[in-house]
């Protein structure tokens, strides 16, 4: 069936079929990148999580070493840490109620949390209203009980239960983000080699339908010379057959005029037909190499969102090892104030020790501060890979959309184009001269005949022409049908 098709039909689906390739592989690549982008989203939640719980557990320990600092100095200014906790507390309980309102579990851990902090911040109060009333005494012992540390030893376990299940689920969406990315490039690579090589097979198959025709336009030119020279060697035979010889070169000559006006405008249109083709392709070769960069811009966009992601993950365990010399210092601190407060109550007048100790807390003090401004320099650092995660990934996307159109305006260019363009339309030009040549010898003959109608003296001269025009009409079909079949080979 394919046989019976116009060139126009197969060119038309040649590339309708290269056309839906190319849509299908852009519609693959737009899922993948929404999905990337989605999971890069929940990796980003994740990790707010995470950051948040850190912040609960850094202002309970900032609220307890006020309290600390208070009830050993009375002084109101040790104080600022615990009433900062207290009024961002409930800012923070709240944005991790909403974070984890997807998880039930995770929900139930922070209602305890809750539950924990509220506990604890009521054994500061108490002991810092006791320390108000001049009742130092009985705020140390509530201290020694052991009971606030009972309350800050429970919220560090569930703290840490809710962070590890937290960071699991982020190593599953790390993975997932893997995968996407990964499906993503295989399926656009996939799918324009197939895409490439489905265009070069349409595009071979083309030109040899095209040759093939050619070849039977030129076998036609040929018949109708061969026609022409016997009927010229019939008239050069003698003038006693002139008569009827005239009749005969008189017919042949208009089928040849007939032939050859229909194969000049054939190739004045094939012609027309090449040269666009030539500049379709050319167009095409240019549209092919800016889809190629798009592709490109594709990758390197993906690779920057993997970059980003691992150095997202090198900064959470900075910020944990900062976690744990906070940790260590806010108990080496309590340690050294209780221990100044025994000395003291125990000592008298003998203060000299209370100083010494003294001025060993203000140290840790000083580091705990040193230490807290660290924890809030990498949580910025964090915040700002996660900002710039989430521009490369729009700019993945952008570079997605852009390699999407220029793969469109190859399907619009690739719609004109056929291979061996240039050696088509030298030989379609040369079918072009040897029509017009042709049918310039077809009214040399016609003129010839008229003169030999009009004079018998004239028709042997006329008759050699005639013979010798049909001879050179005879050499160019030959010559343009060696030509054909060399193309083709």
């Amino acid at each position: 069936m394919k046989q019976n098709w116009t060139f126009g039909w197969q060119l038309a689906f040649g590339f309708a079929v290269s056309s839906t390739f190319l849509v299908a592989i852009g519609i693959a690549a737009y899922w993948s990148i929404s999905v990337l982008i989605a999971t890069a989203g929940s990796v980003t939640h994740t990790q707010k999580v995470l950051e948040r719980v850190s912040g609960l557990v850094s202002m309970m320990k900032d609220a307890e070493t006020g309290q600390r600092g208070y009830l050993l100095t009375g002084d109101p200014a040790y104080l600022e840490p615990f009433r900062a906790a207290v009024a961002g507390m409930p800012a923070v309980l709240s944005e991790l109620r909403v974070l984890s309102a997807d998880n039930a579990g995770q929900q139930a851990k922070i209602g305890q949390v809750e539950a924990l902090v509220n506990n604890k911040f009521n054994e500061l109060k108490r002991t810092v209203d006791l320390r108000k009333a001049g009742h130092a005494d009985q705020a140390l012992k509530i201290v020694l009980s052991g009971e606030g540390k009972k309350y800050m030893d429970a919220l560090r376990a569930l703290s840490e239960q809710i962070s590890r299940e937290e960071r699991e689920l982020l190593r599953k969406r790390e993975a997932d983000t893997d995968a996407t990315a990964g499906n993503a490039k295989t399926t656009i690579v996939a799918g324009t080699i197939l895409c490439l090589l489905f265009v070069i097979g349409a595009g071979v198959t083309i030109t040899r339908s095209l040759t093939e025709r050619l070849g039977m336009a030129v076998g036609h030119v040929q018949s109708s010379s061969a026609e022409l020279q016997a009927a010229a060697t019939q008239q050069a035979s003698g003038a006693k057959e002139q008569a009827s010889a005239m009749s005969e070169i008189s017919t042949t000559i208009s089928e040849l005029g007939v032939t050859s006006r229909q194969i000049a405008e054939s190739a004045r249109r094939v012609a027309q037909i090449a040269e666009q083709t030539a500049a379709a392709a050319r167009s095409g070769g240019g549209t092919v190499e800016r889809g190629q960069e798009a592709i490109a811009g594709i990758r390197r966009q993906t690779d920057l969102v993997v970059s980003h992601m691992l150095d997202l993950g090198r900064k959470s365990q900075e910020i944990g090892a900062v976690l744990d010399i906070v940790s260590e210092l806010a108990e080496q601190t309590n340690i050294l104030a209780i221990n100044a407060t025994i000395e003291a109550s125990g000592a008298g007048e003998a203060g000299r020790r209370f100083a010494v100790v003294a001025e060993e807390i203000r140290k840790l003090a000083d580091r705990v501060a040193a230490s807290t401004k660290d924890i809030r320099t990498q949580i910025d650092d964090v915040r700002g890979a996660v900002n710039t995660t989430v521009m490369a990934t729009e700019s993945g996307a952008k570079a997605v959309d852009q390699g999407a159109r220029q793969f469109a305006e190859v399907a619009t260019a690739f719609k004109q184009i056929a291979d061996l363009v240039t050696t088509t339309t030298e030989a379609v030009r040369e079918i072009e001269l040897s029509t017009k040549q042709q049918a310039t010898a077809a009214d040399q003959v016609r003129t010839a005949v008229s003169e030999v109608a009009q004079a018998t003296q004239e028709s042997e001269t006329s008759s050699t022409q005639t013979l010798q025009t049909a001879s050179q009409l005879a050499g160019l079909s030959m010559d343009l049908r060696r030509l054909v079949h060399s193309r083709t080979v």
